[in-house]
């Protein structure tokens, strides 16, 4: 069933209903094993350089849908370049696969099915594009350090360095102050209450996404007992 409003105080700001309600299916997704095998430092770099690519096709989604939001009454304030990742990608999988990286690059269906959704929200419901927005982006400022900083100690990256450049905002210096400013965007987001709802279940369908995108990662690199 999806998660409701109707059960926390009036007032409750809307960054705190977001969070709580999608909390469950974050915790999902977080713990899916292909995650926790990566982050335990069980998977080879070639899960990792896949996964990586199945990244870009989700980032390209958000940031070409971008261009398009940016002046949209709903979703244009989200739209902030120093969160792109694109390049950051491409300049990884460059890094790990060579110049040619392109070639043979090709999303899972789950990846594709995770970036069409973005793009149809993008196109036909700017509300529903911001909660793909919130769960990549202050997931990657905040949990997305674990991946980095195992890969630097796994595969020895240079830290921060080209591999792992995904997991590095440079134009972002305090995470902190910015989350703490992406959530008061949360909360003055132009939308009613039932449109707000509507942006929380669109939260949770993200969160499905990332864990079909883990469960068919998993199935490709399955751990030994």
């Amino acid at each position: 069933m999806d998660a409701t409003a109707t059960d926390t105080p009036v007032g409750t700001p809307f960054s705190t209903l977001i969070r709580t309600s999608s909390q469950a299916k974050h915790d999902d997704a977080t713990a899916s094993s292909f995650i926790s095998d990566l982050v335990g430092g069980r998977h080879s770099r070639a899960a990792y350089i896949r996964y990586t690519g199945q990244l870009w096709f989700v980032y390209r989604a958000l940031e070409e849908s971008a261009e398009l939001l940016k002046d949209d009454p709903v979703a244009g304030p989200f739209i902030k370049p120093e969160l792109f990742r694109t390049a950051q990608l491409e300049r990884d999988l460059a890094h790990l696969l060579g110049a040619q990286w392109r070639t043979g690059l090709t999303p899972l269906p789950a990846t594709a099915a995770y970036a069409a959704r973005i793009t149809e929200c993008a196109r036909t419901w700017p509300a529903g594009y911001i909660a793909h927005h919130y769960t990549r982006y202050l997931g990657d400022l905040a949990g997305g350090q674990l991946v980095r900083d195992r890969a630097e100690r796994t595969w020895g990256f240079e830290r921060k360095g080209d591999g792992v450049r995904f997991y590095v905002f440079e134009e972002i210096p305090n995470p902190a102050a910015f989350k703490r400013g992406y959530r008061e965007l949360l909360d003055a987001v132009n939308a009613d209450d039932l449109e707000r709802q509507r942006i929380i279940d669109e939260c949770n369908r993200a969160y499905d996404h990332n864990s079909a995108v883990f469960q068919a990662l998993d199935g490709e690199f399955p751990l030994s007992a």
